[in-house]
């Protein structure tokens, strides 16, 4: 097995166990790792650095592609070895961790982690642990499911330490496409005309002085949680289906649209799934995780090629993907995510963008991260990357969340991350909001008409309704923008609670 993983003969002397590797760590060090939306992640190494800080205190600052799997983050959290976290994670006990103070979190575009590594604007990494398939003889190493940010950490750490997982095939060599454009002031152009593009080489070359060990692993990356599509997701998709016939009607798109990107989750996966029964065809995909959704539209015909950063798919989907991949060979392409998620590419390709919000206000400005506007949910990952930059950036919620008492449409969103100037389209289960085009207050019109649920649609007419009576280019009262939230911190509901119901405690 030794020899058939490492084709660089005299690395072989470096294999060492997970134990051995979380002995070369310190406190205060600067740690990263391979990983992007559960794919392709340290699976030995981090864990054994856990069970280490337990008897040996020590924090360090982590920084990844993308979020970890196997619960890795929330271990690390658990054995208080993580000082700084960034750019993204999707962990209940890190989460925790992050909103107590206890661990700081730098909420990042995930495309800009890189290019602030070159330029020297966070600490010099100590240490890299890179997943790969094999090393090769010239000491190029072959990522696994994901490539993320790790190109990047090869060239700048200062040590590495590779885990060769033998779960993953050898049928995932040559779907990888490595290219750096380079650092300031002599940045190269991306030079990718469409989602096929292939660019760079199909390895990540490093120097293989750097490596200090490596650690055999057979662990599959953690399967995505994707809940089962239901009647709301369903109805998002079909409006958003529905807006896009509309397009090609108008001559505006052509039936194969235009590149797509989708974040992560549900919600994302049920409005691609919406595209299996529509007469749309020859659809491609420039986005950052290729999940269950991209693969059934590759296997129904309707999406010709798929451009991404990770495969994050769930048990049954990996299963079959990986029992014979020479099918999407020809068919998928992983990239870095500073190309994956470059606004050169992006913008050049015209990517038309679907991404989560947890709230939208009625002026259009999105909230993707803070719970009320203050408790960090996963980060905002590459939707801002996207939203700034595409063709058409589109956001999708439901209408209402938590039994009703939570109204994804608010008078002011309690954190922005993408502003009314990056977004053109607002989903709910209810309706679509054509944005472009629309002063402030006609944008408010559509949002509260089409995307509102019923139980608050009156209340967001009558705040926006005395606003525009007290006058602004953009209407606000500012002593109620945040009255809403208020109201669910103390009685539980978003929803208007009577004098009444109040003196009685209700």
């Amino acid at each position: 097995m030794i020899t058939e993983r490492i084709l660089k003969s005299e690395l072989a002397a470096k294999v060492i166990t997970p134990a051995q590797a979380a002995a070369f760590f310190k406190d205060k060090m600067v740690v990263a790792s391979s990983g992007f939306t559960k794919a392709g992640d340290s699976k030995a190494v981090l864990t054994a650095l856990a069970e280490r800080a337990k008897l040996d205190p020590l924090k360090v600052t982590l920084i990844t592609g993308a979020s970890l799997g196997h619960g890795t983050d929330g271990i690390l959290a658990d054995a208080h070895a993580i000082s700084l976290r960034l750019p993204f994670q999707v962990d209940t006990i890190m989460r925790r961790a992050i909103n107590s103070g206890e661990v700081l979190f730098i909420d990042q575009h995930l495309g800009e982690t890189a290019n602030l590594l070159k330029a020297n604007n966070f600490p010099k990494i100590d240490i890299a642990i890179l997943e790969a398939i094999c090393i090769e003889q010239d000491g190029s190493i072959v990522p696994t499911t994901s490539v993320g940010n790790s190109a990047s950490f090869a060239a700048l750490a200062d040590k590495i330490i590779i885990e060769i997982n033998t779960e993953i095939p050898f049928s995932l060599k040559g779907v990888h496409d490595i290219f750096s454009p380079g650092d300031y002031p002599d940045r190269r152009e991306i030079p990718i005309v469409n989602a096929a593009s292939r660019i760079g080489q199909g390895t990540i070359p490093l120097d293989t002085d750097k490596i200090i060990g490596i650690v055999f692993t057979n662990i599959k990356d953690s399967p995505a949680d994707i809940a089962p599509q239901d009647e709301v997701t369903a109805v998002i998709a079909r409006h958003i289906v529905d807006f896009f016939t509309t397009e090609v009607e108008k001559g505006n798109l052509t039936n194969s649209l235009l590149p797509l990107q989708a974040g992560i989750g549900k919600v994302a996966n049920a409005v691609l799934r919406g595209f299996l029964e529509s007469d749309f065809e020859g659809l491609t995909m420039y986005s950052e995780v290729l999940q269950d959704s991209t693969f059934d539209l590759l296997d129904s015909g309707k999406m010709t090629f798929a451009s991404g950063s990770s495969i994050t798919v769930s048990s049954d989907y990996y299963e079959h993907i990986f029992n014979d991949f020479s099918i999407y060979k020809d068919k998928i392409v992983l990239r870095p995510q500073d190309i994956s998620n470059a606004a050169e590419v992006i913008r050049r390709l015209g990517v038309i963008a679907i991404n989560t919000a947890l709230e939208c206000d009625i002026y259009g400005n999105v909230n993707s991260t803070h719970i009320a506007g203050t408790n960090m949910m996963n980060g905002i990952g590459g939707s801002g990357d996207f939203a700034r930059n595409s063709y058409l950036s589109i956001f999708v919620t439901q209408s209402v969340a938590k039994n009703e008492t939570i109204s994804r449409i608010v008078p002011m969103v309690s954190h922005v991350d993408h502003t009314e100037h990056d977004v053109d389209i607002i989903v709910t289960e209810h309706g679509l909001a054509d944005l472009r085009g629309l002063a402030p207050r006609q944008r408010a019109e559509v949002i509260i008409e089409h995307c509102a649920h019923p139980d608050y649609k009156a209340e967001l007419k009558s705040y926006f309704d005395r606003a525009c009576a007290r006058g602004g280019h953009t209407p606000h009262l500012l002593e109620e923008a945040f009255s809403w939230y208020t109201s669910l911190r103390q009685h539980g509901t978003m929803k208007p609670v009577s004098a009444e119901k109040v003196e009685f405690g209700a």
